[in-house]
């Protein structure tokens, strides 16, 4: 085969994938029902949640969604928050404990977000760990420790 007929085939290979790529996509009203309603399910699912919440650094920040994510109003993370963490740590912290202690049947899912999250806890200069660990216990019901949680 010569080269001109190559180049042809070519571009007429080329022709018709453009055709195809350009054809419009219709979706039906169904389609679009059950996006927007698996949408809906992944803003409700608290754990889908948290997870996009993190911040690429690993800390979490201390705001009402994240304070939904718990049952809690964001009034209620900010008042119990120990005066010697920033709301970053503080809401980092929280978000350790309530995976450890309400989603551990998943935790091959977020291992690796939480060892994340620990790693900047630690770097982090934070008074007595022990003592905001405990507080978080009290705010979520729940009884973890820093060991537990790694940090």
């Amino acid at each position: 085969m010569s080269s001109d007929c190559r180049i042809r085939q070519s571009r007429r290979k080329d022709r018709s994938f453009r055709r195809i790529n350009e054809a419009p996509i219709y979706c039906s009203n169904s389609d679009v029902a059950s996006h927007q309603a698996n949408s809906q399910d992944k803003q409700r699912d608290p754990f889908l949640q948290l997870v996009s919440l993190q911040k690429a650094s690993g800390c979490w920040e201390l705001d009402a969604t994240l304070a939904d994510v718990f049952g809690k109003t964001e009034d209620e993370l900010t008042n119990q928050k120990p005066a010697q963490v920033d709301g970053s740590v503080w809401a980092t912290l929280l978000a350790l404990i309530w995976l450890y202690s309400c989603k551990i049947e998943q935790q091959v899912e977020w291992q690796f977000v939480a060892m994340k999250a620990a790693s900047w806890i630690g770097s982090q200069k934070v008074g007595d760990l022990s003592q905001c660990v405990c507080v978080g216990n009290a705010l979520l019901g729940c009884q973890m420790t820093k060991e537990t949680l790694g940090i």
